[in-house]
């Protein structure tokens, strides 16, 4: 569940009016709820509590750091995937040492970052960076702590380009590799091997593929008697976007938990979507309503740079006026935005009441993944960030402006 709801005829974010925020703050605008991110933070942790998880935020969901403040307080660590993203983390407060690391393409600038600041550890995805990560430690003479990211070969059934469990995607290793790398730990004298890791997708709804991943690397443990300190089970848990019915983190946790006593090691999640997705909305302004021969298209000022979901993968988010319609009539239509691209829109052949120039959309499900692939194409400034607590509300990032779009380039002489 989550804290966006009609009160009367007005859409509200837990006590704030959202077009009392659009009204102050403009669209495109993001809105996150306190209360709905806390509550599924801690959903996840009362589920798997048996196991006293230490539960690593996936920071690319949502990076911003009164976000990620916010569920550091509530006990979380990060699992973040780039040097900006662990620079991001430790300005937020998190210790580094509640810090795991993924990414097939770690830089050595970013290994030494990350080693210097003391992390947990590195999900390693292939042997190259296995070695070059003892390479590095090695200058450093600092030890570096690695889990094996496995690739379990099982099919997720999610969308193909959150898939990374398969063995033709570009994730983890295989159990071959593993069990030589395994074998052959003397190879690598500044590594301490302590854990396995698995991530086997994003907005996966069902338990299954879990299980089936997971009975692989128990077998796996067994066959080859290794011992470990951690084993990472990733994230991945979906969320209601349309008429998905997603297992609760409760049920998750029932279904994988006689899989989990089996392994004798610590538990480490890495939910994103599952925490903040719900959390937060984007609201978008109608600039136009234009009529055509075959359709009807509401043109707003909010498009795929804003949210990319839709446009890269296809992906369903409920729209809703914010004002509540009277009576039944609703229109077929196309809820687009102004970017110069056929593929800009929010959302297609929805059945929608009647909408006028200058009303206020909420795209609902924009918390994960919303802001944070959000980009300057067609030189369009980022959305504001607003986040509301009970009655209050706060401006989490401002939004930017044409200055900020050129700060960073150089006017060079004589070209």
């Amino acid at each position: 569940m989550h804290e966006f709801k009609y009160k009367g005829n007005e859409f509200y974010c837990e006590n704030v009016s959202i077009k009392k925020l659009a009204s102050e703050f403009s669209t495109p605008l993001y809105v996150y709820s306190h209360k709905t991110l806390v509550d599924h933070f801690r959903k996840i942790k009362a589920a798997f509590s048996e196991f006293k998880p230490l539960i690593c935020f996936a920071a690319k969901a949502n990076a911003n750091l009164n976000i990620l403040r916010i569920l550091i307080e509530e006990g979380a660590g990060l699992d973040v995937v780039s040097g900006g993203e662990l620079y991001k983390g430790l300005e937020a407060g998190v210790d580094a040492k509640r810090i795991v690391y993924a990414s097939v393409g770690k830089t050595d600038g970013e290994i030494r970052e990350a080693l210097k600041a003391g992390i947990l550890f590195f999900n390693v995805e292939s042997v190259p960076e296995l070695e070059n990560i003892n390479r590095i430690a090695a200058s450093l003479k600092k030890k570096a702590n690695v889990a094996i990211r496995i690739n379990p070969d099982v099919d997720p059934e999610t969308h193909e380009y959150i898939t990374t469990s398969k063995k033709e995607n570009k994730f983890g290793i295989d159990l071959a590799v593993a069990r030589r790398i395994f074998s052959s730990l003397c190879r690598y004298p500044w590594i301490n091997l302590n854990g396995i890791h698995l991530h086997i997708g994003s907005q996966i709804t069902k338990a299954k593929p879990y299980k089936d991943a997971l009975k692989k690397i128990i077998s796996f443990i067994k066959t080859n008697n290794i011992e470990l300190d951690y084993i990472n089970l990733g994230g991945g848990l979906g969320i209601i976007y349309d008429n998905e019915k997603p297992q609760t983190a409760e049920s998750f946790a029932k279904a994988i938990a006689p899989l989990l006593r089996k392994i004798k090691a610590r538990l480490i999640l890495e939910p994103g979507r599952f925490i903040v997705g719900n959390s937060g909305i984007l609201v978008a302004k109608s600039i136009y309503i234009k009529e055509a021969s075959t359709k009807t298209f509401v043109i707003t000022d909010t498009a795929m740079n804003d949210l990319m979901r839709p446009s890269l993968y296809q992906a369903y988010h409920t729209i809703l006026p914010l004002k509540k319609a009277k009576g039944n009539f609703k229109k077929l239509v196309d809820i687009v935005g102004p970017v110069c691209e056929s593929g800009d829109f929010l959302g297609k052949s929805r059945k929608f009441p009647k909408v006028e120039s200058g009303c206020f959309l909420a795209v609902l499900g924009a918390g994960a993944y919303g802001f944070s692939m959000s980009s300057n194409y067609n030189a369009r400034p980022r959305a504001a960030e607003v986040l509301v607590k009970g009655n209050k509300y706060y401006l989490i990032r401002k939004r930017e402006t044409y200055k900020d779009l050129i700060a960073t380039d150089i006017k060079v002489k004589g070209l």
